[in-house]
């Protein structure tokens, strides 16, 4: 599979509520179009632990988004920059939420 990590933080007047919702409506639309298989629950960072070492980030929530494969994932980006209705609304709707946005993309080893 190929995965993208998203490491965010939320814009003062949003709640994690309001992007959960908002993420899931994005993300069953580009499932109806095979684009994604689904992504994971968000999670709230941990910074104040030994095992959180990383000095250089400070977002607060992150997430993962899975792809079959890498094709899967060009797709998807493909597909969003042509802004098309209704992914345009659907995905500027969750990320317009979010600010401090940093991606990592790996494809797991068989």
């Amino acid at each position: 599979m190929f995965h993208m990590l998203t490491c965010f933080d939320l814009k003062p007047k949003h709640s994690i509520e309001e992007f959960q919702k908002s993420l899931a409506h994005y993300t069953a639309h580009m499932q109806e179009l095979d684009l994604i298989e689904g992504h994971s629950s968000i999670g709230l960072r941990q910074s104040d632990t030994i095992l959180d070492t990383d000095d250089e980030r400070k977002q607060k929530y992150f997430m993962i988004m899975h792809f079959r494969d890498r094709e899967q994932s060009d797709n998807a980006v493909a597909y969003i920059k042509n802004l098309e209705e209704p992914s345009k609304s659907l995905h500027t709707n969750a990320y317009s939420k979010t600010q401090n946005l940093i991606f990592i993309s790996w494809e797991d080893i068989e």
